[in-house]
């Protein structure tokens, strides 16, 4: 299914508050069958989820780029990792390498594919990180990730939806 940013934007402005709440008690209770839950959600999620008719991650947000990462990239580009990172990277407070930028430097914005999809950072392949074997750790990425990520609120909603049935 093609994603309408407009339309999700919209659904973001009234349900992120509660949706941030559900994961709050999620994460401070969660449920002994979370992680099946989590997989079922998941499965459900790209049933009805293109990226490829998104990529708002690329637009709107940076991936950390590790070491391991940079030196995989920048042989790619042909580039030494130093080079690399200084025409695309910046140190961010946290200590983490980071795009300079939004979008993402490698982001085509005509057909939301990756330049360098094959050696694209780890942060990226694993996003958006919704059936991670310990959820519980990763629920604070979900709260900030459903205002970015339309696989993310949809996550969001097939877990409320099965937390009310339970």
């Amino acid at each position: 299914m093609i994603v309408n940013l407009r339309s999700f934007r919209k659904k973001v402005l009234t349900c992120k508050k509660s949706m941030r709440s559900f994961l709050t008690r999620l994460e401070n209770r969660p449920p002994k069958n979370l992680h099946q839950l989590a997989e079922q959600a998941d499965k459900e999620v790209w049933k009805v989820i293109d990226c490829l008719s998104c990529g708002n991650c690329c637009k709107k947000m940076t991936p950390t780029f590790t070491q391991k990462d940079i030196k995989r990239i920048s042989a790619h580009l042909e580039m030494t990792p130093h080079a690399f990172k200084e025409k695309w990277l910046t140190f961010d407070k946290d200590g983490d390498w980071i795009n300079k930028k939004l979008p993402c430097q490698f982001f085509n914005m005509a057909d939301h594919k990756c330049a360098i999809y094959e050696v694209r950072p780890a942060d990226c392949a694993g996003f958006p990180h919704l059936a991670k074997k310990k959820v519980t750790n990763y629920l604070h990425v979900h709260r900030q990730n459903i205002q970015y990520c339309p696989a993310t609120f949809k996550w969001v909603e097939k877990m409320q939806a099965m937390a009310k049935k339970a």
